[in-house]
């Protein structure tokens, strides 16, 4: 399935005239600032991806004004800016050189990253409608960034490497359906995904919806290490990394696939092959929604909505690009926000994950990033960034009045992320 604004963005030709007949590149540029002076930070990545899909170069000023792009001046490109409502200034080339030297200046903590090639975007999501939203989904449709939709059939199909960056939507990779059971087992919905979900399984050759996801999942381990690049968010984080710890036995109880769990369970885990997690217990109880002691969601329900922030990491741009990149922001303290998996308590993290973010004041990490053979990966704890505590069947966030949200620029600088020029890591 092709997102509908593909369809907007590849009037290639008509695009292509505008550029070649109304002008050519001027000597000077355009600054995106991004810093507090900007009018619509989500918008602002929207414009860089549309400037890289028409095969321009962009400029990532790392920690500069807030992580800012620079591109060469076209009036189309003027005009995009204008109509979005993203702010921007033009820089003359003599200023646009004295900025870069600024920034090569090896006592300042910033770095140039070249964008050559607007990714190709896919979000792994049933086709179905489910009674919440997805974060990510939610800001590039906001932003205007183009994606395709996959599920399991693409997958296991081996469909990914078509696409140089995957986003696991909001999923449960145990095959627990999420843990749903108590509290909406006989809602239609519900009911209706278990039967979908066993009908999928049953025509891709799996007698288990739980056996389907754990194929699915050594799959986008497989498309990882080949050089994806994997975002994922909430449950589709600490539920992925169990069905591949739990690849050797059997987690989900009777309600969910028909025979009753391995009481050994525990102790068949497989730590070796999760990206990101280790030495976590299960939550065995069918009925309690909770996948693991991963989770921080305990936690944070104890602190008031007030007082929960994360705080972001400050990295040495030119020699940490990757997470100089992904964290990216005008703000480096974050408010908090829950989810299935709001956060994760950092006893349980693996010691080659990166940590981005975290909210040290209560032992939890929000943010983290690895790598795994030639890709990467970036796990993103919490349900939606502007609704602190969103449940099943609240109304979608409206983006229009949080232009400016540090914690969807986050989801945004992951986007953007494959398109940047690779560039040895100086470690």
């Amino acid at each position: 399935m092709t997102h509908p604004f593909r369809v907007g963005l590849r009037l290639a030709a008509t695009v292509a005239a505008f550029f070649v007949l109304a002008f050519s590149a001027n000597a000077a540029k355009i600054l995106i600032y991004m810093d507090e002076d900007q009018k619509n930070h989500l918008k602002a990545y929207g414009i860089a991806y549309w400037v890289l899909d028409n095969d321009i170069e962009v400029q990532w000023l790392l920690n500069y004004r807030g992580g800012s792009f620079m591109i060469d001046q076209y009036k189309a490109i003027e005009e995009e800016c204008r109509i979005r409502g993203v702010s921007y200034s033009i820089v003359a080339d003599v200023q646009a050189a004295s900025i870069l030297r600024e920034i090569g200046d090896p006592e300042v903590n910033m770095e140039v990253v070249k964008l050559e090639k607007a990714p190709k975007v896919a979000v792994y999501s049933p086709k179905s409608n489910m009674p919440w939203d997805d974060a990510v989904t939610l800001v590039m449709t906001y932003a205007e960034i183009p994606y395709d939709v996959v599920y399991d059939t693409e997958i296991i199909n081996l469909e990914l490497p078509k696409y140089d960056w995957l986003h696991l939507h909001h999923e449960d990779f145990t095959g627990q359906y999420g843990k749903f059971y108590r509290s909406y087992k006989n809602a239609n919905w519900y009911q209706e995904q278990v039967r979908e979900m066993e009908a999928l399984a049953g025509s891709l050759g799996f007698d288990k919806v739980s056996k389907l996801k754990l194929a699915v999942a050594h799959r986008i381990k497989e498309y990882t290490a080949g050089g994806g690049f994997v975002f994922t968010m909430c449950s589709g984080t600490d539920s992925y990394d169990i069905a591949l710890a739990a690849h050797q036995t059997d987690i989900a109880e009777s309600m969910y696939d028909g025979d009753p769990a391995d009481p050994a369970s525990q102790s068949k885990l497989d730590f070796n092959e999760t990206l990101a997690f280790k030495d976590f217990y299960l939550e065995r109880d069918p009925l309690v929604y909770e996948f693991s002691t991963i989770d921080g969601t305990d936690i944070h329900s104890k602190v008031p909505q007030t007082q929960d922030f994360f705080t972001l990491f400050d990295f040495s741009a030119k020699w940490d690009i990757v997470p100089t990149m992904l964290t990216q922001s005008h703000r480096k303290v974050v408010k908090g926000f829950m989810g299935q998996t709001t956060n994760f308590k950092k006893q349980y993290i693996k010691s080659d994950a990166l940590i981005l973010g975290e909210s040290k004041a209560h032992g939890t990490v929000k943010y983290i990033h690895g790598t795994l053979g030639e890709g990467q990966w970036t796990f993103y704890g919490g349900h939606d960034p502007e609704d602190y505590q969103h449940r099943v069947g609240d109304p979608p966030t409206d983006l229009n009045l949080h232009p400016n949200s540090p914690g969807y620029r986050l989801i945004l600088n992951n986007v953007l992320f494959p398109a940047a020029k690779k560039k040895k890591q100086k470690t």
